[in-house]
């Protein structure tokens, strides 16, 4: 058996180095504005949400017809969602989650 060139064992671990560089240019770059992300990504669910069950909660909708088909998409985030915004019980009259 021939033992393998040097050349290709620097080329085999040339896409681990790179990987790690990346996530270490992720991690310091990111890093510091984490809690920032997770707010806006909280603050656009919460939009989200308030868009798909606008018209059962009583706000006009034009685009009611299109945002019904997402009812199914936010019914497992819908109780964590309405305790977050200070709702102690569900807003809507069909759908009894406390």
């Amino acid at each position: 058996m021939i033992p393998a060139r040097r050349g290709a064992q620097r080329r085999e671990h040339r896409p681990r180095r790179w990987a790690a560089l990346r996530d270490g240019l992720h991690e310091f770059y990111v890093g510091p504005y984490r809690r920032t992300f997770l707010r806006e990504q909280r603050d656009e669910d919460d939009l989200f949400m308030i868009v798909v069950l606008g018209e059962a909660l009583g706000v006009p909708d034009p685009a009611a017809y299109y945002s019904a088909e997402l009812l199914p998409a936010v019914w497992d985030d819908f109780h964590a969602w309405h305790r977050r915004v200070g709702i102690p019980r569900s807003p809507l009259d069909h759908i009894a989650c406390c």
